[in-house]
């Protein structure tokens, strides 16, 4: 239809578009031709060409795709160097991280080695650093020490007869329990891979992975202490576990070993100096200092040279083996034990890896596979675990260091793992004499990144109060409650307010801005301006089983009609209005039968010339009884028109129904429309009674007034559902249920900016019909507004007078 409107000072002369018209003019497709079905689906998928099995092959091996076009003179000198620098890291933080799963240093080296390998065929990403990872380490930590704790490995000893840990045991279960572990989480990685379901990490929002890591570096200090003051804390897991081993090591103070002291603050001080000179000399500097590698060598140096160990009781690394272990399968018995633990290492160690993947993809120009990602991820430790290695994720100190020294492939996470090779075959046994207290230090010291992100809370408290609250609950669930079920309690609450800010979205009505075809919020907007008898009502989150009968009370309350209250007083009304054509009926009867008693009376005294005197006062009261019915039903025209449901003078349309003239009102008198509803029951009186007066008064009691705030007019409502993506069972029942109530009382709904997807879940859920058609959707907001105002125009009734404009012009 063509429809030409004028807003403001603008003239639009458009064709009005309701989806019917919208799908005939562009040929909307339908979902089996968007979507084809199971049956061609498999087709598809089994169907084999040759660019689409070498498409397969490329995506799931990368290294196919640009290892060919790598570049040994662009590229080969910088990944080299950029490797040589990361391996360098990889020594220190993989045998310090390994203290923090509660394993041999060794086994860090190990973890260094062989997923950053399998990383090189199966990752997406050029600039991560596949490796160690604090957090990761202090997950794992946690799995070995609970199955594996110290008192299980007690042993008497022969000579005095004393209990002692076997700690060649202790160690050799704990491995395996950390391998199994790491096989089962990287299996979940894989099939969460194979199964697209890369975006999982997207549940851990940036808040949540930055107070969860911060509670994780409190968890890495905590199990630091007693490296740090050599003493022998019990280590407890569970909820709590953080509260109890604190007060374990703050009671085991008075037993504290002074030299591990001396030891741990000599290398705190020298590694913060160090680390605060390199950062002072970054930009001068080509490659960061190894501080932590020049820490380690010395105090190995010192320790081996002044026999701390045998002097001093000092504790250190102790025996390393060299060469490679051989690969062994994980003791399947313990993933029944593990598999919570296994999903929670994989989720964070996938977050972490894709977050980081993706930062540097979007800094240099590539792309990162978040499905391949999470398969390769998942390799690493599947093929690592064989090799008793633990969980891996990226570091982001590393993954910094390999970016900023001009790593630009994969190859130089391959030079890394050469330099860990290096140490593993010929350099391990040097380190033997590590001081672990020194190792301590390096982890504490390289936490500090971590802690700086207490300042998030002041950062969230001005930006967002919601992300505030699930900081803070993240981290106390993580420090509380341990950090696998603090993970699942801290994901379930950020999901929780997601649910809460749908359940509870902005409504707002909605008003044209003159000049354009833009719809604001009235209340936000001044220019906004309502569109004379039209509501435009709009909610700010999708109307779905949670919102949808609060969608509807708040459509009530915007539009300001009491649907429930005006549908009853209207069928009083209507039952009034059917009594009062049953008394008009009777009357005219009546005065059909003294008009013929007066005719053929007439008649009958036609022939005779006299009339006597009474005859012609009855005569003349029966006239003047006619025209008192018509005065009183005029009057009883008049005192109705001031009710809030406006009767026309002419009793019923052609349809059989009277037209009533609505009016908004705020909250209405129940006490008057419960008084009026016992009257109108009751009323069985005629107008010609003696309590005519009374009940003329009374009808005016249930006025304008009485109704509080009011305006006139509202013959239509649009719902506008642009920001809806889905609409389920409920939500279309609710839609059902305004259409029809509004129609009790004479208001058109229609919809508006309703997406594809929406339109076709009203289709599969039966919501159109004779009544409610495709007619009732629109494009826009504006099509709407536009066939709503030219619809009344062309359908309009005559507007009767209240008894407020009668009073007015009755002056004039």
């Amino acid at each position: 239809m063509d429809s030409t409107r004028r807003f403001g000072k603008y003239r639009v002369e458009r064709e009005v578009l309701d989806e019917q018209r919208l799908e005939e003019v562009t040929q909307r497709k339908t979902h089996s031709d968007t979507h084809p079905s199971l049956t061609g689906w498999i087709k598809d998928s089994l169907r084999c060409t040759v660019p689409k099995l070498k498409r397969s092959v490329v995506s799931i091996l990368p290294v196919l795709y640009w290892l060919p076009k790598y570049s040994v003179w662009d590229y080969g000198m910088p990944d080299l160097i950029s490797g040589i620098s990361v391996g360098i890291m990889h020594l220190p933080q993989g045998m310090a991280y390994a203290l923090l799963a509660s394993l041999p240093p060794v086994f860090g080296l190990y973890t260094s080695l062989y997923p950053a390998l399998i990383y090189f065929f199966f990752g997406t990403s050029r600039h991560i650093s596949i490796g160690t990872f604090t957090v990761l380490s202090i997950m794992v930590g946690s799995v070995t020490e609970r199955l594996a704790p110290d008192v299980d490995f007690l042993k008497v000893n022969g000579t005095n007869l004393t209990a002692e840990v076997d700690i060649t045991a202790r160690d050799s279960y704990r491995v395996q329990v950390a391998a199994a572990t790491t096989v089962l989480g990287g299996l979940i990685q894989v099939v969460l891979g194979l199964v697209k379901f890369g975006f999982v990490g997207t549940y851990l929002s940036e808040p949540l992975v930055r107070a969860y890591t911060t509670a994780a570096a409190v968890h890495a200090v905590v199990a630091q202490l007693k490296y740090i003051f050599g003493v022998s804390p019990t280590r407890f897991s569970g909820p709590l576990s953080l509260v109890y081993t604190l007060k374990d090591v703050c009671s085991s103070l008075p037993q504290t070993h002074l030299p591990t002291v001396v030891v741990s603050a000599v290398s705190t001080a020298f590694l913060i100096a160090a680390k605060e000179l390199n950062s002072f000399l970054s930009r001068k500097l080509p490659v960061p200092v190894p501080v932590e590698l020049i820490t380690i060598v010395a105090g190995t140096l010192i320790s081996n040279y002044a026999h701390l160990n045998s002097n001093y009781t000092v504790s250190v690394v102790g025996e390393i083996p060299s060469g490679l272990s051989p690969p062994s399968v994980p003791d399947v018995s313990i993933f029944g034990e593990v598999i919570g633990d296994a999903f929670a290492l994989a989720i964070v160690g996938y977050a972490i890896s894709i977050s980081l993947g993706k930062t540097f993809a979007l800094k240099h120009g590539y792309k990162v596979d978040s499905n391949q990602e999470l398969v390769a991820l998942g390799l690493s430790n599947t093929v690592g675990g064989f090799f008793q290695c633990y969980s891996v994720c990226p570091s982001m100190s590393r993954s910094l260091i390999q970016e900023t020294t001009g790593g630009k492939t994969q190859m130089a996470g391959v030079a890394s793992a050469l330099i860990v090779l290096v140490t593993i075959l010929k350099l391990g046994p040097l380190f033997q004499e590590l001081p672990k207290a020194i190792l301590a230090a390096i982890v504490i010291v390289n936490l500090k990144g971590m802690f700086k992100q207490y300042s998030d809370i002041v950062t969230l408290w001005r930006r967002s109060k919601i992300d505030l609250v699930v900081w803070l609950v993240t981290w106390v669930s993580a420090l509380l409650l341990n950090l696998d079920v603090g993970l699942a309690a801290s994901i379930t609450f950020a999901l929780l307010t997601v649910i809460f800010r749908t359940q509870l979205p902005t409504y707002s009505v909605l008003g044209n801005i003159p000049g354009t075809e833009l719809y604001l919020d009235i209340e936000t907007h001044k220019e906004a301006r309502e569109i004379p008898g039209v509501t435009i009502f709009r909610s700010s989150a999708t109307v779905y089983f949670a919102n949808a009968e609060l969608y509807l009370e708040a459509l009530k309350e915007k539009s300001g009609l009491d649907i429930s209250k005006m549908i009853i007083y209207k069928r009083r009304q209507e039952a009034k209005q059917k009594r009062r054509e049953r008394r008009a009926e009777r009357r005219a009867k009546r005065q059909a039968k003294r008009e013929r008693r007066a005719q053929r009376s007439a008649k009958q005294l036609s022939s005779v010339p006299v009339f006597s005197v009474e005859e012609d006062a009855g005569w003349r009261d029966t006239c003047m009884d006619g025209n008192v019915a018509n005065k009183e039903d005029q009057g009883w025209a008049e005192r109705e028109n001031g009710t809030v449901f406006v009767i026309p003078t002419t009793p019923r349309g052609s349809d059989g129904h009277c037209r009533w003239e609505y009016l908004k009102g705020g909250d209405p008198d129940c006490t008057s429309l419960g008084w009026m509803s016992e009257l109108q029951d009751g009323d069985t009186t005629t107008l010609g009674s003696s309590s005519e007066d009374t009940l003329s008064r009374d009808l005016e009691r249930v006025s304008l007034g009485s109704l509080g705030k009011w305006t006139w007019d509202i013959h239509s409502i649009i719902l506008d559902l642009s920001t809806a993506n889905f609409i389920d069972t409920v939500a279309i029942k609710t839609m059902k249920n305004i259409f029809q109530d509004f129609s009790e009382i004479d208001v058109d709904i229609y919809m508006a900016g309703c997406q594809t997807s929406v339109v076709e879940e009203l289709e599969r859920g039966n919501f159109f019909s004779e009544s409610i058609t495709k007619r009732h959707l629109f494009a826009s907001v504006h099509d709407a507004v536009l066939y709503c105002l030219d619809h009344r125009e062309a359908t309009s009734f005559p507007r009767y007078e209240t008894s407020v404009d009668m009073h007015i012009s009755t002056k004039l």
